[in-house]
């Protein structure tokens, strides 16, 4: 047995979990038509095949008509996701893992004119900003028939054969209950604590009669709103002692802060740049106020953290949720001695950022969460060794070093600079985005591994290649900013980039033009604000950097609006012209034949980047596939067999941004879709 407090059992009731590791409920909105089927099965299988104690699916599964996903969730009101979450539960459980679920009704974290345009509801008529419904207020018969639902959906997850569910409690309908701020009912549901948590033990005595004492029953909740007139740390320990004492409960699963702003959100789930395990001694203070089993994850994305939380005695169980989205086989990698290999979390939040406009969740540096079936963690040996040739050791460059190496091929990569990390190096200068070095360290401590031969400052040429005698090229030379967008003055710009890398020194009276929408402009813009300048950003976009998303922007606003800063939308760059030691700025707008001016000292161009391709295209016709690629091929997961030049001797491939101007992702994507076939 091992001494590792993360190793140690735990008995839940009458569960018994094998570790303290869990993964907290969360929607990664893969669900198809509202149920969790083989993507989502896949993605909690893989985890619970390397280890976890237990997986909570789902999070905020909807229990209601009226409570209308506001991305992809899990609709627990519907009959059918009975049989797919047996499923998935049934495979879990044959590796070891626990299972729950947990199930909300959102109030008015939603829309009206989602699913059936039915109207929101909630103990007042106060708007939630975040998703901008008026609600109705809620009438005694809601009330019932929302009971009911939760009731209902809580037995349907028992006839799937979970361990139990958890309710949400923290920005949902629940906690509008529980909060002055959302709750301004007279009689049974409203006024007094007592009142105002009715509601929630309605649902929880329903549930424990229809279930019975052998199904867990927990509740995430809130013990501190942090907002003047909300819930505090004291009314959390009552609440905490009021579960507790009610017998009807099994866990507590603590969180503190708001969800209803971007702002909220982001301390309540905290990002890159911001402080690990913030809310950890809260959680302790819960679990040493109530003596009750009580679970935490808040950006915990490291062993060392983690063992602390159990070790300290402020946790039983540790929430490592998108530590297994960067990595899944954590666990596994802990029994086995191999924490170094841990792929970390560097708190990146691409996955919850996305799910917030629509799409799926993904993992910033790893391509394979979410794509468990077509994109396997696992890297297969190859039929046959290779030499494989890399130029370039950015993100694109080492991924597919690290993945041809796997394979079992011989691996040799170019890189001008004299340390890896491409743009990851330039973005990783700011403390804020330091972790952003992680993606860069993981890999290049994988390659030297591995035995991969690197070549730094070296600027490779096309016989530099070739004195390599490769059977394929990989071309992850990255990209160059471009500031070439103006009618007039060009010469007088610099880039993001520039500002960045230190090599111009920060201007007074700046403009910076953010075409690309990405980190690079506001990271030049924070750098530029914190040197004292007066700065304007300008977009043409509707939306402010629309490619950073709304909880990686909370941190850097919460800068430039404490500086001398200016957010300027829909007006676009046109031209710029020395006037003396002054520079006019010439603003048009895509909306009109409009025009504005500004008089500045520096003006700041962010409009993305362009290939760096000379050696691709000095290599291209000596290759066989001519750099071809067999789209096909590339998605499905097969090999690439272009054959355009007889004479060929290699395949010759451009991955990440020597293709184009994209992200991390997309360039990690690029080089595992196509070297893990290669």
């Amino acid at each position: 047995m091992s001494n590792d407090p993360l190793l140690q059992p735990y008995q839940l009731k009458h569960l018994t979990l094998k570790n303290r590791i869990m993964i907290t409920s969360h929607e990664p909105a893969y669900p198809e038509d509202g149920m969790p089927k083989e993507r989502y099965r896949a993605y909690h299988v893989e985890r619970a095949k390397a280890g976890v104690a237990m997986t909570m699916t789902a999070g905020s599964a909807s229990v209601s008509r009226d409570s209308p996903p506001v991305f992809n969730n899990i609709l627990a009101w519907k009959d059918e996701v009975v049989g797919h979450m047996a499923k998935l539960t049934q495979e879990c459980h044959d590796e070891g893992c626990a299972v729950m679920i947990q199930l909300t009704h959102l109030g008015r974290r939603t829309r009206w004119d989602k699913a059936d345009w039915l109207p929101v509801v909630s103990p007042s008529h106060e708007r939630e900003a975040s998703h901008r419904a008026f609600p109705k207020k809620v009438e005694d018969w809601d009330i019932a028939r929302i009971v009911e639902d939760y009731v209902q959906a809580a037995e349907r997850m028992k006839a799937a054969g979970l361990d139990g569910v958890e309710i949400q409690a923290y920005g949902h309908l629940m906690d509008q209950f529980w909060s002055p701020l959302t709750n301004d009912l007279t009689g049974p549901y409203g006024g007094s604590l007592d009142n105002r948590l009715r509601f929630t033990f309605d649902i929880l005595q329903g549930i424990r009669e229809r279930c019975g004492e052998d199904f867990l029953l927990g509740v995430r909740y809130t013990g501190d709103e942090d907002l003047a007139g909300g819930l505090t740390e004291a009314d959390g320990i009552e609440i905490s002692h009021r579960l507790k004492d009610s017998g009807l409960v099994d866990f507590l699963n603590v969180v503190k802060g708001h969800i209803d702003t971007d702002a909220g959100l982001t301390d309540n789930i905290p990002i890159q740049g911001m402080k690990n395990a913030p809310h950890l001694d809260f959680a302790g203070r819960i679990r040493a106020a109530t003596n009750f089993p009580t679970f935490h994850a808040a950006k915990i994305p490291d062993v060392a953290t983690a063992r602390h939380a159990i070790a300290s005695g402020k946790l039983d169980m540790v929430g490592m949720t998108r530590a297994h989205m960067a990595d899944p086989h954590l666990v596994r990698k802990i029994v086995a001695g191999r924490e170094d290999d841990i792929r970390p979390c560097v708190g990146a939040n691409y996955c919850l950022d996305r799910i917030y406009q629509g799409g799926m969740a993904l993992c910033l540096h790893n391509p394979s969460t979410g794509r468990e079936i077509e994109q396997p963690h696992s890297i297969a040996p190859a039929p046959e060794k290779k030499r494989v040739t890399i130029v370039g050791a950015g993100p694109a460059g080492l991924e597919a070093a690290r993945v041809a190496a796997e394979r079992g091929h011989e691996v040799t990569v170019f890189e001008a600079a004299d340390q890896p990390g491409g743009q990851i190096r330039l973005t990783a200068l700011q403390e804020r985005r330091r972790e952003m070095s992680s993606i860069v360290a993981w890999r290049f401590d994988q390659c030297n591994k591995l035995g991969v031969t690197f070549n730094f400052n070296s600027y490779a040429d096309a016989p530099d290649v070739l004195t390599t005698s490769p059977d394929e090229v990989i071309i992850a030379t990255g990209g160059m900013p471009h500031t070439e967008v103006l009618a007039e003055g060009n010469e007088l710009v610099v880039s993001a980039w520039d500002i960045l890398s230190g090599d111009v020194k920060p201007g007074q009276n700046v403009l910076v033009f953010d075409d690309a929408g990405d980190h690079a402009g506001l990271q030049a813009a924070d750098l530029l604000s914190e040197c004292g300048a007066k700065v304007e950003i300008v977009t043409p976009d509707r939306s402010f950097a629309p490619e950073v998303m709304a909880m990686n922007l909370v941190p850097y606003l919460r800068n430039l609006q404490n500086r001398d800063t200016t957010f300027t939308v829909t007006w676009r760059l046109r031209a710029v012209v020395r006037q003396g030691n002054i520079l006019r700025a010439v603003l048009g707008s895509d909306y009109g034949d409009y025009a504005k001016e500004r008089r500045v000292d520096q003006v700041v161009v962010n409009h993305g980047t362009r290939p760096l391709d000379e050696v691709y295209f000095e290599l291209r016709n000596l290759s066989r596939n001519l750099g071809e690629v067999d789209y096909e091929a590339l998605v499905v997961g097969a090999r690439q067999e272009v054959a355009r030049n007889p004479k060929g001797r290699f395949g010759l491939y451009r991955i990440g941004d020597a293709i184009s101007a994209r992200n991390t992702h997309a360039a990690i994507y690029d080089a595992l879709r196509l070297v893990r076939h290669l």
